[in-house]
């Protein structure tokens, strides 16, 4: 939580919400999205990301068209000016976070923490099972 705090100081300006972020995060990987899709990934109520869209879509960070298989599902995209917004922001944190880690941890603190992070970008992206547990004296 620290580490988060001290990365939100780092951005520059008047930066982006959190909230506004993790969706522009999305539409960049996800290369346009349906708002199904988008709620279903950030896991939110379709009312909060109608108002999450309206205010991208108002600061002409995001675009609305029509889907190319169905016309009438509703496709979400970053504009230029989304990401070059998305890249402003990412830009200061990693450069700050860049120094501070060349500057504070050990080449194997580093290997380590870039080990740590992709599990934890495994972990974030999991779907599980749910398993029903064992009875006593059923084997596992």
């Amino acid at each position: 939580m620290r580490l988060a705090r001290r990365l939100r100081a780092e951005r520059p300006g008047q930066p982006l919400s959190a909230s506004k972020l993790a969706l522009m995060g999305w539409l960049r990987r996800g290369d346009g999205m349906t708002p199904t899709d988008i709620a279903t990934a950030e896991r939110i109520r379709p009312q909060s990301l109608t108002r999450l869209l309206a205010a991208l879509a108002a600061d002409g960070l995001i675009r609305r068209h029509a889907g190319e298989t169905d016309r009438r599902q509703v496709v979400i995209e970053l504009t230029q000016a989304g990401l070059d917004a998305l890249d402003r922001d990412m830009k200061e944190r990693d450069s700050w976070l860049a120094k501070a880690m060349e500057q504070v941890l050990s080449p194997t603190e580093q290997a380590m923490l870039l080990l740590a992070a992709q599990l934890m970008e495994r972990l974030a992206g999991a779907e599980l099972v749910e398993t029903q547990a064992t009875t006593e004296g059923e084997a596992p």
